[in-house]
C-alpha cells in the first residue's frame, strides 16, 4: 500500500515537473514572440536584417542619388526701352532659360515702378536673362538687342521718354564688357544705323525685380493696345530677322 502511494506521488511529482516546464517555455515563447512584435512595430530588427542583405553598391546609390545634369548657364542684364518689348523678344530666343523685368543703374535700393518713372532714381527699365552659352552665345544676344531696338536715340524709345528707356548693356564680366565695346564700335565703323549708337556700357552691380505686373506681360496681355501697337510688331521683327534662333514652339 505504501509503496504505491508513493509510487503514485512520484508520478504526480514528475507530471507536476512537466506542467511547470511546460509553462515556463510558454511564458518564455509568448514573451518573446511580444519583443519580435514589438520590434517590428517599432520598425527596429527588420532594418538590420535588410541591412545586412544591403550591398556597398545599393548603400552608395541611395546617398548619392543620380541627379540629371543641369545646364552651364550665364546671366546678361540689357536696357532697350520699355521691358514690356524686351522681355517678349528674348522669352522667344532659343537658349534663354529665363527672363525677368526690371531695374538696374541706380542709385536708389528697392525702386517702385512709380519712382523709377520719374527719372530722378537713376535707373534703366532691364530685362535680365540667363541663358545656355552652348545654344546662344552671348554675342548673339547683343546682335538680338542691337537689331531690336533703336540704340541710337539718347534716352528714348519710341513713344517713351526719360532716362529709365535708355539704351544700356550691364556687363558681368569682362568678355562680356569686351564683346560689347567691340561690336558697338564695329556697328558704328560699317555704319549700320544711320546715327552713332549711344548705348551705355556699365558694369554690372544690382538688379531689382519689377513688380509682378510687369512680369511676363506681353504673355498676360496680348490684347493691350500698347501690346498690339508697339510688342507686335517687335516680335514680327524678331521672327523676320532671327527667325533661325527663335524657340520653335513659340508661335
Amino acid at each position: 500500500m505504501s509503496r504505491f502511494y508513493f509510487k503514485a506521488a512520484r508520478s504526480s511529482r514528475l507530471w507536476f515537473s512537466v506542467l511547470v516546464m511546460f509553462g515556463v517555455v510558454s511564458v518564455g515563447l509568448v514573451v518573446a514572440s511580444n519583443v519580435v512584435r514589438a520590434q517590428r512595430d517599432s520598425g527596429q530588427g527588420a532594418p538590420e536584417a535588410a541591412a545586412g542583405n544591403e550591398s556597398e553598391g545599393d548603400r552608395a546609390a541611395d546617398e548619392n542619388p543620380a541627379q540629371p545634369p543641369q545646364p552651364e548657364t550665364e546671366t546678361a542684364t540689357f536696357g532697350s526701352g520699355c521691358f514690356w518689348c524686351t522681355e517678349a523678344v528674348f522669352q522667344r530666343v532659343d537658349g534663354v532659360l529665363s527672363v525677368a523685368s526690371g531695374y538696374s543703374g541706380g542709385h536708389l535700393p528697392n525702386p517702385t515702378y512709380q519712382q523709377v518713372c520719374t527719372g530722378l532714381t537713376g535707373h534703366a527699365e532691364v530685362i535680365q536673362l540667363t541663358f545656355d552659352p552652348k545654344k546662344v552665345a552671348y554675342d548673339e544676344l547683343l546682335e538680338i538687342f542691337w537689331k531690336t531696338h533703336d540704340p541710337t536715340t539718347l534716352n528714348a524709345q519710341g513713344p517713351d521718354h526719360g532716362t529709365q528707356y535708355r539704351s544700356a548693356i550691364f556687363y558681368h564680366n569682362e568678355k562680356q564688357r569686351e564683346l560689347a565695346e567691340h561690336y558697338k564700335k564695329k556697328l558704328d565703323e560699317e555704319h549700320a544705323f544711320r546715327d552713332p549708337i549711344v548705348t551705355e556700357i556699365t558694369k554690372f552691380t544690382v538688379f531689382y525685380p519689377a513688380e509682378d505686373y510687369h512680369q511676363n506681360y506681353y504673355n498676360n496681355n496680348r490684347r493691350q493696345g500698347y501690346c498690339q501697337q508697339i510688342i507686335r510688331p517687335k516680335l514680327a521683327k524678331f521672327q523676320r530677322v532671327f527667325g533661325e534662333k527663335a524657340k520653335k514652339v513659340e508661335k
